[in-house]
């Protein structure tokens, strides 16, 4: 019977630390496009040797977190105006269904727990805080795709995320909202009502709406 090996290996567990905390900050926009990146620089700034920073980088460009040039260089993606256009259709195509899966199990805690993480995206909104805007949005919609019970189509979107990420805090300092957006309020309103129409539809405007505004 084979043996599952533990996580011992001090240089498994540097590079996993480093590959989530560089995930989050690319999903979360704290990293601007085209930022480049130094194993010599990530593995001094996370106190880690070479080898876990490059497989952390690694598995981040497998993901499309990170781009590499032919000469090797390591950057933030800066998303051309039809891969932008890409990754919103896919949004469009795969966030409606996740909500409207979430539906049936939409229980009051959870709207309260939403209307609670919209709150703080309208206070960061107020504050012109771009990460805090991108991070309470995406909490937002993963609060609420987790009760579809579809791992596998969460898991694809926030691949898409993470490759939005810098894009997304692009976006925000682009257009430098001074109200929240109202696609939130007509999601809640949608799901109190039990209405999935109404539901697919706010959430396809709210995910395409300010992408496609950066891809015209």
């Amino acid at each position: 019977m084979p043996i599952t090996p533990r996580l011992t290996d001090p240089n498994a567990a540097a590079h996993e630390r480093l590959y989530r905390s560089l995930r989050q900050q690319v999903m979360h926009g704290e990293v601007p496009p085209g930022q480049p990146m130094t194993l010599r620089g990530l593995a001094k700034e996370y106190g880690v040797s070479m080898t876990p920073a490059r497989e952390a980088i690694r598995r981040l460009v497998a993901e499309g977190a990170l781009t590499i040039s032919s000469s090797g260089r390591v950057s933030t993606p800066e998303l051309t105006p039809e891969r932008i256009e890409e990754l919103a259709a896919i949004r469009a195509l795969l966030e409606p269904e996740m909500a409207a899966r979430a539906l049936p199990r939409a229980h009051f805690a959870l709207i309260d727990r939403l209307a609670a993480i919209n709150a703080l995206n309208a206070d960061a909104v107020q504050r012109q805080d771009a990460v805090a805007y991108v991070r309470t949005n995406l909490e937002f919609h993963r609060t609420l795709y987790l009760r579809a019970q579809a791992p596998a189509m969460l898991a694809i979107c926030e691949t898409v995320w993470l490759q939005l990420g810098p894009t997304m805090r692009a976006l925000y300092s682009r257009l430098r909202r001074k109200e929240p957006p109202q696609h939130h309020r007509l999601i809640l309103a949608a799901l109190k009502a039990g209405d999935e129409p109404g539901l697919r539809l706010a959430v396809r405007t709210d995910v395409t709406q300010g992408l496609r505004h950066l891809a015209g």
